[in-house]
């Protein structure tokens, strides 16, 4: 690696040299503010993050605290800010009801070494050539998710599965009866986060109300609902990740679940990073992130905390309340370390539906809304179908079929939509001598590929029915052609042919060029039959 690593050490140190570089009291007190303004935000979240995983509030926080403290501290950039989020909570979801805590600790340490290996082959860049309506749907789906999943919690109801459609089915035969508390916890919160002026939420935010105020009613009034339960004073869970829990049978048996964790924190993390550093002005190194999310996401486990990426709405918070540097997501994660230590014994009797209520609204809100008006106002069909397919695959299959699923459909739909060629057949004018009589001009545009080239036959078939002695294809406004395609040519040549009809080229694009000669289409035709220009095709016959 040396000096050309990304993430080497040199280059790091580099970067944070210029990061802090005229650093003073007055960015550090903005750093500070920032971090608390953030932790303020995360808190809520963390801990709803943390029970709608699988696993408990505890767990989410103690992620959160670890991630801002290790994966901030070597982040590819000075604003990103990491933690549980709802996108990977809908992915944990189902593995911790198939699998249980050890299931979701251990393919969060595997999806850590993935990461690093993805980091050490720099495929970061990859994440560009997703197409956005597939990341759209993709975002749409896991929301969908994560509101489907928080049905329970949110009513006080009870239903069975292993995933968000079987839940929702079992209401069918379990029945579905919301306990009144319990709802009216939910939509208390609900009620404060959407009816909360956006203007104040920067100062004190909303979903931080909403729990402290059904706290406050469920430590007054002590009703019947679940509560979130006893946050340990400690940042080392007792259902933490044991290296004697660990063995090879259990990684590679977790190796397709750890896949899709790892998927998805590089896609969330990349892409948080790409929005946020236009924010900032800011540059994200992939390499780098991959790297700290690597590395975060093996040692969290053993702390006891559920997979972490960067989270767009706590990096955007930051960055909107005056962060300056990494320091930040320090100062978030021991904002929320004291807040472990400080308000454990309270936080452990907030009503798990309010928290449901916070995964409800924050479902909602993470839907890229200008993205999907911008679709379907515009009706742009293949990001439309796009779209549709990716949210619809999202909810039905794991992550990493959805992306797969979106991927594939839109290469299937670039095909079809590249299939469409313009061909137009002109007679040639009576300014030139009669010697050129019956010849047509077959006018392409357009790539040839093996989905397009039966449209010339079909258009040469005609041709050879009437009285045509000769054809001069127009190839100026075609840049591509494949193999298919030089074969079809070779089959259109022959059949003319046998009827006596002379075939012609001209306006042969270099690379198109270069595959008949390949394929040696030119020494069947010889060089003499093709011309830069109709025009010079003409004139050589006359």
């Amino acid at each position: 690696m040396g000096k050309k690593g990304s993430f080497a050490k040199a280059p790091f140190l580099l970067d944070l040299r210029r990061e802090f570089s005229h650093y003073n009291a007055s960015k550090f007190s903005k750093d500070v503010l920032s971090g608390l303004t953030v932790a303020a935000v995360a808190l809520p979240l963390a801990l709803a993050f943390g029970v709608s995983s699988g696993l408990d509030a505890a767990s989410g926080l103690i992620t959160a605290i670890i991630a801002g403290l290790l994966i901030g501290s070597l982040s590819g950039a000075s604003f990103q800010i990491s933690g549980p989020t709802g996108a990977m909570a809908a992915i944990l979801a189902g593995l911790a009801a198939r699998h249980g805590a050890e299931g979701v600790l251990i393919a969060g340490m595997v999806s850590g070494v993935i990461l690093l290996f993805a980091a050490f082959l720099r495929v970061g860049a990859l994440v560009s050539y997703i197409p956005s309506p597939v990341i759209t749907g993709f975002t749409s789906g896991i929301a969908v998710i994560i509101a489907l999943g928080q049905l329970d919690n949110f009513f006080g109801t009870t239903s069975q599965g292993e995933n968000a459609i079987l839940k929702l089915l079992s209401y069918g035969s379990l029945g579905f009866h919301p306990q009144a508390a319990t709802l009216g916890y939910g939509l208390l919160v609900v009620g404060i986060m959407i009816v909360w002026p956006k203007k104040w939420n920067a100062r004190f935010p909303s979903s931080l109300l909403g729990i402290i105020l059904a706290l406050i009613l469920q430590m007054v009034f002590d009703l019947s609902v679940t509560e979130v339960g006893a946050i340990p004073r400690t940042l080392l869970s007792e259902n933490r990740l044991r290296l004697d829990s660990i063995s090879l049978e259990k990684i590679l048996g977790y190796a397709s679940p750890a896949l899709g964790i790892a998927t998805l924190g590089m896609v969330e993390s990349l892409l948080c990073g790409a929005s946020a550093g236009k924010m900032k002005g800011e540059k994200l190194n992939a390499t780098r992130e991959l790297f700290a999310q690597g590395l975060g996401n093996f040692i969290i486990p053993f702390f006891g905390g559920v997979p972490a990426t960067a989270a767009i709405a706590r990096t955007s918070v930051a960055i909107k309340s005056g962060q300056q540097t990494r320091l930040t997501g320090i100062f978030h994660s021991l904002g929320l370390l004291a807040s472990m230590f400080l308000l454990g014994p309270f936080m452990g009797r907030i009503p798990l539906s309010a928290l449901a209520g916070v995964l409800m609204v924050t479902a909602w809100r993470m839907n890229e809304w200008h993205a999907i008006k911008k679709i379907f106002r515009r009706k742009i069909k293949t990001s439309m179908a796009q779209y549709l397919v990716t949210l619809v695959a999202t909810v039905i299959f794991d992550l990493t079929t959805a992306i797969l699923i979106g991927i594939v459909f839109s290469m299937v739909m670039f095909v079809i939509k590249s299939h469409k060629i313009s061909i137009e057949v002109d007679d040639v004018t009576s300014d030139f001598p009669p010697k050129v009589a019956n010849t047509k001009v077959v006018y392409i545009d357009g790539s040839l590929f093996f989905g397009s080239q039966d449209m010339i036959t079909k258009e040469v078939e005609e041709l050879v029915k009437g009285d045509t002695f000769r054809i001069i294809f127009s190839l100026r406004g075609v840049p591509s052609i494949d193999h298919s395609s030089v074969d079809e040519f070779i089959t259109i040549v022959e059949t003319c042919k046998k009827n006596h009809i002379d075939v012609l080229f001209c306006g042969v694009q270099g690379g198109v060029m270069s595959m008949f000669r390949r394929l040696e289409f030119t020494n069947m035709l010889g060089e003499g039959a093709f011309f830069s220009s109709v025009v010079t095709a003409l004139e050589s016959i006359s």
